[in-house]
């Protein structure tokens, strides 16, 4: 029998699931005639990759923003309800806005609702788990985004064939209220007054959230990795679409593959974490930051169908294994009653940020003629990753010196 919260843990990593296919579902309607028709965006890569920022600009504020006011009023359930209810009307409504200008403000508003989920299921794993066990909670749950990744590129794609692009929306609404409605309703519980809110004021909780710890470096390696995620998840269709020349269907289980493959190495990064000592959680940062960006340089430098397949999943896998590393140094760092919002805080500037790649990517594609030139971009991210997971190793050591002696 799943213990109460684990089933809780379940629920969220289904519910990062659903909101995943939501946020790529972009990637794969761009690559349909009729909807990139509609919109006027034919081949222009720059707007699309505006299209693909303009949601993380809205999550990335909402994060910042929304959830502290979230964390000081509302428990876990009420919160995550808000959240899913706003998000499916967006997601529901976005064929009826008629114009590229309405489509991008409906991707900005989608991200406005989810932007607290992450905070709020990191706050959720603070309150259930223990100092020590926290490593496979938040594997789990970082699981979701691989598994949305996965799931999301070919469900859009049945659904484009199925439904037409106007239909998927419409289907991808419904999903969303059911099912992750549902989930939250059953699974995460109201049990004590924890949960209803730190009743701190809301300019308390975002300065003490401002105040935790190590909170730039950890922010960096945030911002490095959501780059390599939305910049991988942005272009990796087209990628193989233009410039391998797969077919649509071929196209969307293959750029399920390499997500899929992470998964593992997620819960693999979760096992490792609890061995660890808190102190040493930054190992996972420097050694899976050296050996994806190793990855995609051969990835780049590859044309035979083997070697591009290998490389691929290497640097998926070796990304992988760091996502529970962050949520678990912002539990270990920040103040209890503040956590869902030291995340939330890390999570919205890194997205914020990170909003920016897929369009960046976009212009050097545009300017090099090449999807591949773009992949560069994500070479750079995951040095970033190294460089700061070794100034937060340098900093923790010298902390647990200072206190030592």
């Amino acid at each position: 029998m799943i213990s109460a919260r684990w089933q809780g843990v379940i629920a969220l990593l289904l519910l990062i699931i659903i909101s995943y296919i939501d946020r790529v579902n972009i990637s794969m309607m761009i690559l349909n005639p009729d909807f990139s028709a509609y919109f006027h965006l034919n081949e222009n890569r720059m707007l699309q990759g505006v299209l693909m920022t303009g949601f993380l600009v809205g999550y990335g504020l909402s994060a910042i923003l929304l959830t502290p006011l979230m964390e000081s009023r509302l428990h876990n359930r009420y919160a995550l309800l808000c959240s899913v209810l706003f998000w499916s009307l967006i997601c529901a409504a976005s064929p009826l806005v008629g114009s590229l200008v309405g489509l991008l403000i409906s991707r900005v508003v989608l991200g406005v609702a989810e932007g607290p989920l992450f905070s709020l299921k990191t706050r959720y794993i603070n309150e259930n788990f223990g100092l020590r066990e926290l490593g496979k909670p938040n594997a789990v749950t970082a699981m979701g985004v691989s598994l949305g990744l996965a799931l999301g590129f070919p469900l859009v794609n049945a659904l484009l064939d199925s439904l037409g692009w106007a239909g998927s929306f419409y289907a991808l609404g419904v999903i969303n209220f059911v099912l992750g409605g549902g989930l939250v309703w059953v699974f995460i519980p109201v049990r004590d007054g924890r949960q209803l809110g730190t009743r701190l004021r809301f300019c308390t909780v975002l300065r003490l959230a401002w105040r935790t710890p190590l909170l730039g470096w950890i922010l960096l390696v945030e911002i490095a990795t959501l780059s390599y995620l939305w910049g991988s998840s942005s272009w990796l269709p087209a990628w193989l679409h233009d410039e391998h020349h797969l077919s649509l269907q071929s196209t969307g289980w293959l750029a399920a593959i390499p997500f899929l493959l992470s998964l593992v190495a997620k819960y693999v990064g979760g096992l490792l974490l609890d061995k660890l000592r808190p102190n040493q959680a930054p190992l996972l940062f420097i050694s899976g930051g050296l050996s994806t960006a190793l990855a995609i340089c051969g990835l780049m430098l590859s044309q035979h169908p083997v070697w591009l397949t290998f490389w691929l999943l290497s640097a998926n896998a070796c990304w992988g294994i760091q996502g529970a590393a962050i949520p678990a140094m912002v539990q270990y760092q920040a103040r209890h009653e503040v956590v869902g919002s030291a995340y939330g805080l890390i999570n919205g500037v890194g997205n914020l940020v990170a909003a920016f790649i897929p369009l960046l990517m976009g212009v050097l594609m545009h300017m090099l003629g090449s999807i591949s030139a773009g992949f560069s971009l994500l070479v750079v991210s995951q040095l970033v990753t190294l460089f700061a997971g070794t100034m937060l190793l340098l900093r923790l050591r010298a902390a647990a010196l200072t206190i030592n002696a």
